[in-house]
C-alpha cells in the first residue's frame, strides 16, 4: 500500500521528517519497506531558468533554424540556435542551461550539452512544454509573460509536486488503516504517546446539500445480509475532462493513471478515506431503479476489461431494472460506466459482505482496489460521510448539482463490539506493568470508548471499523504497538522449561534419513501440494472419484490436491532437464490426499527421484548410467539405517513402473520402487530413464517406534584374516562357499569376503578361480596362529569333501 506524506499531512499538521514518520508508522505494526520520491515534474526543472530573447536572426546554414541571444541574468548573454517557429525577440522563455538534464515522456533522460548545430555554436537549448514536462504541445517554445524576472529558476514559477510515499507492507488484519485516514489516525496516537498532541482534520461535509430533486434512481437491495448498507445520490449536469493537475499528482504518487475527473474522484476518496465508490452513467440505468441481488447462474456479464463472464449465483450484483450492470465490490460493466459524453452520474457508498466479495474476487480472478478493501472489512459507518465527501468533490471539479435525495439503507446497524480488559492479564501478557492512565489515553487516541473503570480493569467499547480488535488480547496487542514495543524492558531472568520429546518424532527421523540422503549426492525439493486433476489419466491407480478438490481454485492446474508424489517430482525433473542439468537425485517428504467419499485421508510419503549418470563425467571414470540397482541400494540403506533388515521382495503391483519390486514387511508395504513408464516420461517431455521410490512413511514410523536397539562393546581384541584361493568347478556359487564357512565355525568366523575371480587360460576346462578372505576374531582373547590354523585345515577339509575345491 502506498501512503503520500503530503497527502498525510492535509489529516495531520506534523513537522516530522519522513524518515521520522516512517520509523514511528513501522514501530505501530504499519511496516514502512520503504520511501520513493515523487516529482509531478521529473527532475523538477533543475537548470531551467527563465530568460529573454535579446536578438533573433535566421540560420546561415539552415532554413528552419534561428540564433538566438538570451539574456540569463548572467555575466554574457548565450548564444542558442533554435528550430521552434514562433521564438521572436523580446520573448520571455524557460532555457535549459549547459549540464541540464530533461527527459522523455517515457523516462528516459538526456543532458544538454555544448556544441555546434550546422557551423554555429549553441549553449543551451530554449523549451517547448513537452519538453519540460509540463504539458504535450510540440508547436513551438513556451512562451512566459513579460513580468516574470530574467534568471528566476523555473522552478520557483511552476507548481512543482514533490512528495515522500511510503511503501506500506500491510498486515491483512489492518482493514483500517488501508487509507490516508487510516493511516493518519494511528500516526496521531502514536504521535500523542510522544507527548505531541496534533488535531485529526478531516475534509468536511457540511456543504453538501440537495439543489433539486429531478433525476430520482430507486434503489432496492433485494439481499440484505450480502449488502448490509448501501447509499446512492444521483449528480446531473457535469461535465467530464481531466482532473485539475493537484488531484492528478496526488494519484500519480501513489502509483495510480489519472482517468478522468469523476472517476478520479472516486479513486480519491478510496485512498482519501478507505470507502470504495462506484459511479454510473444514470442514462444508461434502464428504468431509473437499482437492484442489488444476485442472478442465474452462467448468466453472462462483460466487464470494465472487455472479458464476458458467467456469473455464480452467488455473485452480488448491481442491476438496472433490466440488465447486471457491476459485480458489487469488485469490478463494473463496460455498458454503464462514464465516458466523456456522460452528464449525470449515479453515485453509490456501500457495505458489502467480506466473504460474498472475496469468494465473487476469486471464482472471477479479480483484484481490484475496491475489492481488496470490501473483503477485509471496511468501516460500516462511513459509508453515508464518504458519499457526501465525493459527490461535493466531483461538484468542485466537474459542476453539476445534487438532484435527489441521499439514500441511505440500513436496516440492521452494525454494532460496536464489548470488550472487557483485565489489567492483570495486560501486565502478565506485556511482561511488565503499563500505568493505568497510559493504558486509557492509548485506547482513547485509537477511538477505543472507555466505559467503564475498575480496580480490576476497563469495559470499553471498539469500532466496527476495528473488526480485528473483538478479544481481551486484541486490546492488549493495541496498547503494546502503540505504546512501543522498544520500550519495553528485557529481563535478565531467562526463564526456560525442558519438554520430554521422543526421540522417535517425525521431524527427527526426517532429518537423520535426510542428512543420509543428502550425504549420498540427494537434494531436498519441495513441491506444491496442488495440482491438476489431468494427472489421473496417466494411472489406473489413480481415481478421479479420490479427488479433493480446491472450492475457489487458483486455476485448473492448481485445482485438486495430489494423490501421488510423483508428477510434481517428473515436473521438477523437466524443468532441471531443460536447464541442461540432466544427472538428477531428488528426494521429498510430503502428504497425498484422498476422498474415498465416507471419508477423506491424508498419507506421508518419502520420494525418491534418481536419473541420468551415477558420477560426474570424468576422464578417469567411465560414464555409467543410474540404474534398478542403484536406487535399491539407496533404498536399503534407509531402511538399515533406520533399524529395518527384515523385508521380503515381491513384485510391484504399481501400473507407474516397467518393472519394479515391492518391499514389504509382513503385509505392510515399506516401500515400492523402479523403472518409470516411458508413456508417463513422454507426457513431461522427459526422453531418460527415471528411477523413482515411494515410501510409506506412516509404516515405516511406526516401525521404527517398536525396534529394540541392542548395544554391545567394541571388541578389545584384534582380527585375523586369512586367504583361500580355491580351484572349483563352474556351476559351485559363493553362497554354498559362504553356507559351508558359516556351518564350519559359528563362534570365530566373523565375515566372509569374494574378493577375485579368475577364469580363463592356465585353469581346467570347467574349472574356476575364488579368492575367499576370512575374517577370525575371539571377543575374550587374542587368537593363536595354532587356532586358526585348526580352523583353516577344518574350512579346506568341508570345502574339498562337499565342493570338490582345491587349493592353488
Amino acid at each position: 500500500m502506498k501512503i503520500s506524506y503530503n497527502w498525510l499531512k492535509q489529516f495531520l499538521k506534523t513537522e516530522w521528517t519522513p524518515e521520522q514518520t516512517s520509523e514511528l508508522l513501522t514501530d505501530l505494526g504499519l511496516e514502512v519497506e520503504g520511501i520513493e520520491s515523487y516529482q509531478s515534474v521529473k527532475g523538477g526543472l533543475e537548470g531551467v531558468v527563465v530568460g529573454e530573447v535579446l536578438t533573433c536572426i535566421k540560420h546561415p546554414n539552415a532554413d528552419k533554424l534561428k540564433i538566438t541571444t538570451v539574456n540569463i541574468g548572467g555575466d554574457a548573454p548565450l548564444q542558442i540556435v533554435c528550430g521552434a517557429p514562433n521564438v521572436a525577440a523580446g520573448q520571455k522563455v524557460p532555457v535549459a542551461t549547459i549540464g541540464t538534464t530533461l527527459y522523455t515522456e517515457e523516462g528516459e533522460s538526456w543532458t544538454i550539452k555544448k556544441g555546434k548545430i550546422r557551423g554555429e555554436e549553441s549553449h543551451g537549448m530554449i523549451c517547448a512544454e513537452d519538453e519540460l514536462g509540463l504539458g504535450k504541445s510540440h508547436d513551438g517554445i513556451m512562451v512566459l509573460k513579460n513580468t516574470v524576472k530574467v534568471g528566476t529558476l523555473a522552478s520557483d514559477i511552476f507548481e512543482i509536486e514533490n512528495d515522500q510515499v511510503f511503501e506500506i507492507g500491510l498486515t491483512p488484519n489492518r482493514a483500517d488503516a488501508m487509507s490516508h485516514l487510516g493511516t493518519a489516525r494511528d500516526l496521531k496516537a502514536g504521535l500523542l504517546q510522544k507527548d505531541i498532541n496534533l488535531e485529526l482534520i478531516t475534509p468536511s461535509v457540511s456543504a453538501f446539500r440537495i439543489d433539486n430533486r429531478t433525476l430520482k434512481i430507486d434503489i432496492d437491495v433485494k439481499n440484505k445480509d450480502l449488502a448490509p448498507r448501501y447509499c446512492g445520490v444521483t449528480i446531473s449536469g457535469l461535465k467530464v475532462k481531466e482532473s485539475p493537475s493537484w488531484l492528478q499528482h496526488r494519484l500519480k504518487a501513489i502509483g495510480l493513471s489519472p482517468i478522468n475527473n469523476i472517476v478520479d474522484a472516486t479513486n480519491y476518496v478510496l485512498h482519501e478515506l478507505g470507502q470504495p465508490l462506484h459511479a454510473f452513467d444514470a442514462v444508461k440505468i434502464a428504468g431509473n431503479k437499482v437492484e442489488v441481488k444476485t442472478l442465474g447462474k452462467g448468466t453472462k456479464f462483460t466487464t470494465l476489461d472487455g472479458i464476458e463472464r458467467e456469473l455464480h449465483e452467488d455473485d452480488l450484483m448491481i442491476c438496472d431494472a433490466e440488465k447486471p450492470m457491476c459485480i458489487a465490490g469488485v469490478f463494473g460493466g463496460i455498458g454503464s460506466g462514464v465516458t466523456e459524453t456522460t452528464t449525470s452520474i449515479f453515485l453509490e457508498s456501500a457495505y458489502f459482505n467480506p466473504v460474498s466479495i472475496r469468494k465473487s474476487a476469486k471464482r472471477h480472478g479479480l483484484n481490484t482496489d475496491a475489492s481488496f478493501r470490501f473483503e477485509r472489512g471496511i468501516d460500516p459507518n462511513i459509508t453515508e460521510y464518504a458519499l457526501k465527501r465525493a459527490a461535493l468533490l466531483i461538484q468542485e471539479i466537474a459542476g453539476g448539482e445534487i438532484t435527489s435525495d441521499l439514500v441511505d439503507l440500513y436496516p440492521n446497524k452494525i454494532k460496536d463490539f464489548e470488550v472487557r480488559l483485565s489489567f492483570e492479564n495486560a501486565k502478565k501478557l506485556i511482561g511488565e506493568e503499563i500505568p493505568k492512565e497510559i493504558i486509557k489515553r492509548i485506547l482513547s487516541s485509537l477511538d477505543i470508548k472507555v466505559n467503564n473503570v475498575t480496580e480490576a480493569g476497563l469495559g470499553l467499547t471498539v469500532p466496527a471499523y476495528r473488526n480485528d480488535v473483538q478479544r481481551e488480547a486484541d486490546i492488549i496487542e493495541e496498547v503494546l504497538r502503540v505504546y512501543g514495543y522498544n520500550n519495553i524492558k528485557t529481563t535478565k531472568k531467562l526463564n526456560a522449561s525442558i519438554s520430554g520429546v521422543s526421540k522417535f518424532e517425525d521431524y527427527k527421523i526426517q532429518n537423520v534419513i535426510g542428512n543420509q540422503l543428502v550425504s549420498q549426492g540427494f537434494y531436498e525439493i519441495l513441491s506444491n501440494s496442488l495440482t491438476t486433476p489431468n494427472y489421473t489419466s496417466l494411472s489406473e491407480q489413480l481415481k478421479e472419484a479420490y479427488h479433493v478438490n480446491i472450492l475457489n481454485a487458483l486455476s485448473n492446474d492448481l485445482s485438486v490436491l495430489r494423490q501421488s508424489l510423483l508428477f510434481s517430482g517428473l515436473e521438477a525433473i523437466s524443468f532441471n532437464i531443460n536447464r541442461k542439468r540432466a544427472d538428477l537425485k531428488l528426494f521429498e517428504y510430503g502428504k497425498t490426499y484422498h476422498d474415498f467419499g465416507d471419508q477423506r485421508e491424508e498419507f506421508k510419503h518419502l520420494s525418491l527421484f534418481v536419473t541420468g549418470s551415477q558420477k560426474s563425467e570424468n576422464w578417469h571414470s567411465p560414464n555409467k548410467k543410474s540404474d534398478f540397482f542403484l536406487i535399491k541400494g539407496y533404498i536399503i540403506a534407509v531402511l538399515q539405517r533406520l533399524g529395518i533388515s527384515r523385508f521380503n521382495e515381491t513384485p510391484v503391483a504399481n501400473d507407474f513402473f516397467s518393472e519394479g519390486l515391492e518391499l514389504n514387511q509382513g503385509k505392510t508395504k515399506l516401500v515400492d520402487f523402479g523403472l518409470i513408464k516411458k508413456p508417463i516420461l513422454k507426457h513431461f517431455d522427459i526422453s531418460q530413464d527415471v528411477l523413482f521410490a515411494n515410501f510409506n512413511w506412516d509404516a515405516i514410523l511406526d516401525l521404527v517406534k517398536h525396534n529394540k536397539i541392542k548395544f554391545k562393546p567394541i571388541p578389545k581384541y584384534p582380527e585375523v584374516r586369512r586367504d583361500f584361493a580355491l580351484l572349483l568347478d563352474d556351476e559351485v556359487t559363493f553362497e554354498s562357499i559362504y553356507k559351508i564357512a558359516r556351518q564350519s565355525e559359528k563362534k570365530l568366523l566373523k565375515d566372509i569376503n569374494l574378493f577375485d575371480v579368475y577364469q580363463g587360460k592356465n585353469l581346467p576346462k570347467g574349472k574356476k578361480s575364488y579368492a575367499v578372505s576370512f575374517t577370525f576374531q575371539d571377543e575374550n582373547k587374542t587368537l593363536t596362529d595354532k587356532q586358526i590354523d585348526k580352523v583353516m585345515d577344518k574350512l579346506q577339509g568341508n570345502f574339498k569333501k562337499q565342493l570338490g575345491a582345491e587349493l592353488r
